[in-house]
């Protein structure tokens, strides 16, 4: 049987795989295979080929339907019942002994139909598709005493098994079509014969070819149908209900009141597929950058930029009025819509500004997943930054303590007797203009060369970060222990949003596009006033590694249940300020060519960096930074100042909050 199936299916243009199991696994041990095919793309059909002894509703079940050509899941033989066979896979042996009857010419309106040893999914569908015809139908084991009589009078027998020896041929009577659907699957021999009895012209193993190609049939159709629902539709949306109160409510009572519905859920009806997330928790989910390949030659839909918003004395601007807007376009014009918006940072989160959630009944949920930790991608700038900070002062301090000699040996070590450059060393040789593979080959000055950065502190840019105001980390001397004597240097910490891997970040668009740009970040001058970058540092590979995950975008919702992609957030008085590039990407694909992907645009003043302008219509005076450092915290509608109060972005501001992370 297993031939046959293989056969028709190359003739269809089809892979089939065999997976065989041992003969003794037991029930959990086919579960679980089963559930791994369940959430591979690449099949579109599973066909069980097992032991009737090894049959359960709980393995039939495990199936998905969309998967089971064989019509053994509950759901498929419950749309059959019903009615909705054009839903479902139905049996493809029921089918075949249908369709042979058919063709053969047979009247099926008011015969009688014996149907003989047949089990579970194949005996329901068989009595149904024969009602159906108008034909009455009786269901017998091999065993019952009235199987003699039920002989006489049937006009058609189907045999669901094969016949037992104690059951002699005289019992069926003369002219009686015989279909003969039982096959042993684990010898791959047809049951026993009905030899003498009149078969209508029909052969026994008609019935089983008939059904293999039935079954690559459903194959086929499985797979035409997987293919439909990649193509572009519009989004099947359960939206969430809003039920505004008055008095409005609080930005997190709001948040609160509404309940989210799983982020898998909405994956599922945008078009995502199962392996291409990663859910964290209940409500928030990271998307794999495999869909990118997946909708390549899909359209991309418009691109909306919300810019110009003057903040409320609150802070609501630019994210409230995208969020207002994806949930009008999504929620209530059924059109499919993408807002794209910026990380917070934890520091101005946690001062003044607020997050950057949104406001109103226009915010992403849960208000405190999306403003705090979210899934770590700032943890990992974080650590990713650190690593470079460090692997540039412990460089200076090897090369101010060791010998050419040593520090080669340190850089190019001797692994059971070999000694090899490894691809970063290469390039970084490239660069010197050293055209040499072997490392004994090196001379005494190319050793130098290569192993000296010979890096000038006081040319170094890359500061260390931290996600939290610390005004006390502004300005810190590193190198005070012991063991770094001699190497101590004034040194600061900026807020982590800062960091050039937050911009490099939102730019990239690819896992090798990322380890370009990091590699090529210069940190500081050699003492020839040549730019040295973490490539020359050999890092670029480690902090790819700590940003592996960090690259794909976060899918969360808004208030009414529609997508929002939450990813990066570099400042926009130092950099571009806006969300990534792979979450605009992604989210252009899955809303289609008629869909809007919407975004908050980076805003600067054109008074102090990052600040709005004086207001003409203030007259109060503007405190100084001193003064400012002084005052206690108020809540921002009491707060004097000369400007309107920021927007709660959480991501610009001066750059000395680049730097500490104050507001």
């Amino acid at each position: 049987m297993q031939e046959v199936n293989q056969n028709l299916a190359e003739e269809a243009g089809l892979n089939i795989t065999h997976i065989c199991l041992p003969p003794d696994s037991g029930e959990e041990e086919i579960i679980d295979e089963i559930l791994k095919i369940n959430e591979d793309i690449r099949v579109h059909g599973l066909a069980l080929q097992i032991s009737e002894k090894s049959f359960s509703n709980k393995i039939l079940n495990a199936l998905k339907p969309e998967k089971d050509v064989d019509g053994v899941t509950d759901i498929n033989l419950g749309k059959l019942v019903r009615g909705d066979a054009h839903e479902c896979f139905v049996s493809p042996v029921a089918k075949a002994v249908l369709e042979l009857l058919e063709k053969s010419d047979v009247n099926l309106d008011g015969k009688k139909i014996l149907i003989i040893g047949a089990h579970g999914a194949l005996e329901a569908a068989l009595q149904c598709l024969f009602q159906r015809k108008g034909s009455m139908t009786m269901s017998s084991q091999w065993k019952m005493p009235q199987l003699q009589s039920k002989l006489q009078e049937a006009d058609v027998v189907v045999l669901g098994s094969p016949r037992p020896e104690e059951i002699p041929l005289t019992w069926i009577h003369p002219g009686t079509t015989v279909l003969n659907c039982s096959l042993d699957f684990l010898s791959g021999k047809v049951g026993q014969g009905s030899p003498g009895v009149h078969f209508s012209g029909l052969i026994e193993d008609d019935v089983s070819l008939l059904a293999a190609a039935l079954r690559i049939q459903n194959m086929v159709s499985s797979g035409r149908r997987w293919l439909r629902e990649q193509q572009h539709r519009r989004w099947r949306l359960h939206c969430l209900k809003l039920q505004p109160l008055s008095p409005v409510p609080s930005d997190i009572e709001i948040s609160r009141g509404q309940t989210p519905k799983a982020v898998d859920v909405l994956a599922k009806e945008i078009g995502l597929l199962a392996d291409e997330i990663e859910i964290y928790g209940k409500s928030k989910a990271k998307v794999r950058l495999s869909l990118l390949e997946r909708l390549k030659d899909q359209a991309d839909g418009k691109y909306v930029l919300v810019a110009g918003i003057t903040p409320t004395p609150l802070g609501e601007g630019k994210s409230t009025v995208t969020i207002g807007l994806v949930q009008a376009l999504t929620a209530h014009l059924n059109v499919n819509s993408f807002a794209c918006l910026r990380q917070p940072s934890q520091g101005p989160t946690f001062g003044v500004k607020g997050g950057a959630a949104g406001g109103g009944y226009a915010q992403v949920i849960p208000m405190e997943e999306f403003n705090l930790h979210l899934t770590g991608d700032i943890h990992a700038i974080t650590a990713a930054n650190n690593l470079l900070a460090a692997a540039i002062d412990t460089r200076i301090l090897h090369e101010n303590t060791q010998t050419d000699k040593a520090l080669y040996n340190r850089l190019v070590p001797s692994v059971n007797g070999v000694r090899a450059f490894s691809e970063i060393q290469l390039a970084r040789l490239k660069k010197l203009g050293i055209n040499k593979t072997d490392p004994s080959s090196l001379t005494e000055e190319e050793m130098r060369k290569f192993a000296r950065l010979n890096i000038d502190p006081s040319t170094i840019t890359w500061q260390r970060v931290l996600d939290t105001n610390d005004r006390f980390l502004r300005k810190i001397t590193v190198g005070q222990a012991s063991t770094e004597k001699g190497c101590s240097r004034q040194a600061q910490f900026d807020i982590a949003v800062a960091s050039e891997i937050m911009a490099v970040l939102a730019l990239t668009d690819s896992l090798a596009d990322m380890k370009a740009r990091l590699g090529r970040m210069v940190v500081a001058s050699d003492k020839n006033g040549q730019p040295v970058t973490a490539e020359d540092l050999g890092v670029a590979g480690a902090l790819t590694v700590l940003m592996k995950d960090a690259i794909k975008p976060n899918l969360m919702q808004t208030l009414e249940g529609t997508p929002v992609f939450v990813h990066a957030g570099p400042f926009a008085n130092i950099a571009h300020g806006n969300s990534s590039v792979l979450a605009d990407k992604i989210a252009l694909k899955l809303v289609g060519e008629e869909g809007f992907v919407v975004m908050p645009s980076p805003v600067k003043g054109k008074g102090k960096v990052g600040r709005p302008t004086a207001s003409k219509a203030s007259k109060e005076k503007t405190p100084s930074p001193k003064e400012e450092d002084e005052e206690p915290e108020s809540p921002p509608e009491k707060k004097t100042s000369a400007s309107p109060p920021p927007e709660k972005s959480g991501d610009e501001g001066s750059e000395d909050e680049a730097q500490s992370g104050e507001d």
